[in-house]
């Protein structure tokens, strides 16, 4: 097989719609793969869209039409040769012509099209051309035509086949995007070719790995029906297999003795063997075609065996049950084509290195790129991967349905090799919107997607992919009908808990016990870095106009206030706002993670809303759109660490929950002090420590250590080896914070700077906002409590020059205490 990859030569114009003036009629390169708003912004034709209100701006591109265009030459197909065009996504709504003829249209950019144009092809300069019609106003010609559904955002985003959040979401913008956003080329080949490749990986009882590779086959219509031969080699085992003639389907085993196992991280290594399948023809040596993949062996499932609580929902991977420590994903740019692998390798090491091990691909976005998946399997990160459906009523009528199957195929095909992949997921609170947000009597009978999570792709699963779980949805209680039991019932499958962010205060999280938390979250702003670059408002405030619109939650800013006020104060400059809702947002999600955490094995899993930003705004990411780690990183680094120690409520009084997600078990003790800020012991205790591996043990401190005679003024601290669990006796408004409780000095090092910190009084949360003074500033800690008499040396990694004022200034150097004693100096 010959393969011409057509990304040169491509140029980008406007044809239809509210085009404004400098662009009609322009004539712009255009990247590929790539999209219409990037060539726009590389022409300097649009402004940034990521910048200010420059989105509301862009608007008109909603309804605008574009055309590529690039000259083609190729010679005709010679005797019993195919030319195949091939296009591995289109966005979304196109059709292609090749010197003039209409090869084909699309309308879903969830798959790839292959259009056979040898009949074409002369040899000579041809223009190959890629129309791309408004996504928008062809989604309300099949809303019109199929009636309306429900759905959370105003466009109607689930009558098109599209990157749902393209049309906006409640933390990206509105811009929707157009263009050859993967790869394009022109493919020859003779006889036959691989049509789709899928090796179903398992391992047997004795340990031996098993890759049955399965193969569909596309033959060239003229050539010669003739036998074929496959041919698939794993690390050294080889199996052959003969293809009759006429067969358009073969299957080969591979057999691996004692396979290396594949296990997520925390858990074991990731070793992965590389598979190479040929076809060709019988005592020939070359092939008509070569494919490649890498797998990993291992057997993953997920336990919905009822028990005498409900449903549980855990993750059993070789045999072994794991809390699914993890982040939900949306896509890593709004703009998808600048999402490279080096950036995927940045974000899957910052979940890596927080200590996670799952990633839940929503299904607002899209099925992930290749790089993806291959850095999660290189990298130990499970991926939990929900088919794009979310937040609507989903039409099963033609010309839907047929395009939903069609990319269930393609990709549930395309990644079963990838072992990080662990479960496929019906779509996004489609279940639970039926039952709660009055779409059933909106619906009045019409369709809404049941039909795709309960029939099309389970199906779908089954026949090309069974080896691993599908669940209906998330939320999801298995094995129970939509009436049956609510889909978000804490004891059943999996949860989503948003009532803490939308109308309870975060404590709340300690009201539900969910099986498995594969939603929650709470707001905070970007770093300080991240929105002076892209907010210019003067003066910047919580309310000024630019901040506002990359504020997209519905009264995101007042649930801010109103989350914050129970805990610490609400200020009113800036700066202290900007600090406070950060801390309170890693606040409120550690809370929740701890919870979750104590009640392991009961609850399996907590993956929290969300790891990554799509562009500059306030959300729940934990890293922003800049790729900034924001304080929330550092709470979820803590809160997910192998061995934690957190207080819990258990029957009325509080307890220790001593949780050890390693393989060794945590044997010693625990050291209990209750002290004074000031550092003055009033009550301490020790006890003996004896936690299995992969538990959770509740340990009871004892009375007196827990009794706080001056609650304003004292901290309960237990230690184990270098873990640390803290608790207050009140809400850090009503603590009585030293106003000047920590010395620091800073000093020069090598690609950076050391910041030496030490408290003369218990500082809860310290921590240096060191993008604030240069954009590449990044601690390597950050949201440390520090008892009187402690130091504690930070790393600040810059290029900058900065002075040791700056580093240990106010505006740098905070804590939970600075935005008491801030209140009070302004008091």
């Amino acid at each position: 097989m010959m393969r011409q990859t057509l990304h040169d030569g491509w140029h980008l114009t406007a044809v239809a719609g509210p085009v404004p003036g400098n662009i009609a009629g322009a004539r712009v390169p255009a990247s590929v793969p790539g999209s219409a708003h990037l060539d726009l912004l590389a022409a300097g034709l649009i402004p940034d869209p990521y910048l200010d209100r420059n989105e509301e701006k862009l608007a008109w591109a909603h309804r605008t039409d574009w055309r590529y265009r690039r000259t083609l030459r190729a010679g005709p197909p010679a005797p019993g040769e195919r030319v195949d065009l091939v296009f591995e996504g289109l966005d979304t709504v196109a059709e292609v012509e090749l010197g003039g003829h209409l090869l084909g249209s699309t309308a879903n950019m969830h798959r790839g099209y292959r259009f056979d144009a040898g009949g074409l092809l002369t040899g000579g300069d041809q223009e190959l051309v890629v129309t791309f019609r408004s996504a928008l106003e062809y989604a309300e010609r099949i809303r019109k035509e199929l009636g309306e559904r429900p759905r959370a955002y105003p466009h109607p985003f689930n009558m098109v086949r599209k990157m749902a959040c393209s049309f906006g979401w409640d933390w990206g913008p509105d811009l929707q995007t157009a263009g050859i956003w993967k790869p394009v080329r022109l493919e020859r080949w003779r006889t036959a070719r691989i049509a789709r490749l899928r090796p179903l990986v398992t391992v047997t009882p004795d340990g031996t790995g098993r890759a049955e590779i399965h193969l569909d086959i596309e033959r060239c219509e003229g050539a010669e029906d003739t036998g074929l031969v496959v041919t698939a080699d794993v690390d050294g085992h080889a199996a052959r297999c003969p293809v009759p003639p006429g067969a358009d389907t073969a299957t080969v085993t591979v057999e691996v003795p004692g396979a290396r196992l594949w296990w997520p991280a925390g858990y074991g290594g990731q070793p992965l063997y590389g598979l190479r399948v040929t076809l060709g023809l019988p005592g020939t040596d070359e092939p008509l075609e070569t494919a490649r993949r890498r797998i990993g062996f291992r057997t993953i499932t997920v336990d919905t065996v009822p028990d005498d609580i409900g449903t549980p929902f855990t993750v059993v991977v070789n045999g072994e049950p794991v809390f699914a420590k993890g982040a939900n994903w949306i896509p890593d740019d709004h703009f998808l084509t600048r999402v490279t692998r080096e950036r995927l390798e940045r974000r899957v090491g910052q979940a890596v290195d927080a200590h996670m091990n799952m990633l839940r691909v929503w299904g607002g976005g899209i099925y992930e790129t290749e790089d993806f998946y291959d850095v999660c399997d290189e990298r130990g990160m499970l991926v939990w991967q929900d088919f794009p459906f979310a937040c609507a009523a989903y039409p099963e009528e033609e010309p839907l349905r047929g395009e939903v199957e069609a990319e269930a195929r393609e990709n549930v095909a395309r990644l079963t090799s990838h072992p990080s992949l662990a479960l496929w997921c019906g779509g996004n609170e489609n279940l639970w919107g039926f039952r709660d947000w009055g779409w059933r009597e909106e619906l009045a009978g019409r369709t809404w997607g049941l039909g795709y999570c309960t029939g099309v792709l389970p199906s779908v699963v089954a026949e090309l992919d069974p080896t691993r779980f599908y669940a209906e949805g998330s939320p999801f209680s298995p094995g129970a009908g939509i009436d049956e039991v609510h889909p978000n019932d804490q004891d059943h499958g999996c949860r989503h808990e948003w009532e803490v962010w939308n109308r309870l205060d975060y404590t709340e999280y300690r009201a539900h016990v969910p099986r498995f938390c594969s939603e929650f979250g709470f707001q905070g702003p970007p770093a300080w870095s991240t929105l002076i670059r892209s907010v210019h408002d003067e003066p910047l405030t919580p309310h000024a106009p630019g901040f506002l619109l990359h504020q997209k939650a519905e009264d995101g800013n007042g649930k801010l206030e109103r989350g914050l006020a129970p805990h610490l104060p609400v200020p009113a400059d800036f700066a202290d706002w900007h600090w406070a809702t950060q801390l309170n947002q890693a606040r409120a999600v550690a809370f929740g993670i701890e919870h979750f955490r104590s009640w392991w094995p009961r609850t399996a899993g907590a993956l929290v809303w969300q790891l990554n930003d799509c562009w500059p705004v306030t959300s729940w990411a934990a890293v922003d759109g800049d790729e900034r780690r924001k304080p929330l990183w550092y709470a979820l680094r803590h809160a997910y660490a192998p061995r934690l120690l957190t207080f819990q409520p258990r029957d009325g009084a509080l307890a220790l929950v001593a949780v050890n997600d390693t393989a060794l078990p945590w044997e010693g003790e625990v050291r209990l002090e209750r002290q004074t800020f000031a550092g003055t012991g009033r009550a301490a205790a020790r006890i003996p420590l004896d936690v299995p591996a992969r538990s959770a043990v509740v340990l009871d401190p004892g009375g007196e250590v827990v009794a706080a005679g001056r609650p304003e003024e004292e901290v309960l601290v237990a230690t184990a080896d270098d873990i640390r669990a803290v608790h207050l006796f009140g809400e850090d408004a009503d603590l009585a914070y030293a106003p000047d409780s920590l010395r620091a000095e800073a000093v020069a090092v090598e690609g950076g700077y050391r910041v030496d910190v030490r408290a003369v009084s218990f500082t809860r949360d310290v921590a240096l906002l060191a993008d604030r003074l240069a954009p590449d500033a990044e601690v390597d800690e950050m949201l440390v409590p520090m008892l009187a008499g402690e130091a504690r040396s930070f790393t600040v990694r810059t290029a900058a020059r900065l002075t040791a004022a700056e580093l240990t200034g106010p505006a740098v150097l905070r804590s939970a205490g600075s935005l008491c004693a801030a209140r009070t100096a302004r008091s």
